[in-house]
């Protein structure tokens, strides 16, 4: 018999610096080693590049606050990402100058379920 878990993952939104930060979709629900796709908008400026853009998403817990996907200044930083999803965030770069992070999670834990939070 195969037992699946549902996974709920929580979106927040944040203000950070000059941008407003907020969620396609408050909340996700998904089985354990199947994949997700999360998505937050924000404000663009249109005198800046996507070069000039940070964003930082972590899961929040009682914890820790596992690293989900570190940007700083339009280059990706993997060796902040915790081990617990190394590998398994991709991200859409192309949506960045729609303002738009979109994250694609794959092979769900159960550990991944939380409130996660994004800023940019």
């Amino acid at each position: 018999m195969i037992c699946s878990i549902l996974l709920l993952i929580i979106l927040t939104s944040c203000v950070s610096g000059t941008f407003v930060v907020n969620v396609t979709q408050t909340s996700y629900q998904a089985e354990e080693n199947h994949h997700i796709t999360l998505e937050w908008t924000f404000t663009t400026n249109p005198y800046s590049s996507s070069n000039s853009l940070s964003i930082f998403c972590e899961l929040l817990s009682d914890l820790n606050n596992p690293i989900l996907f570190h940007l700083h200044e339009g280059v990706e930083v993997p060796e902040s990402q915790d081990e617990q999803f190394a590998g398994r965030v991709q991200w859409d770069k192309d949506v960045l100058r729609e303002g738009r992070i979109r994250l694609h999670v794959s092979r769900l834990r159960t550990e991944d379920s939380g409130l996660s939070e994004g800023s940019a």
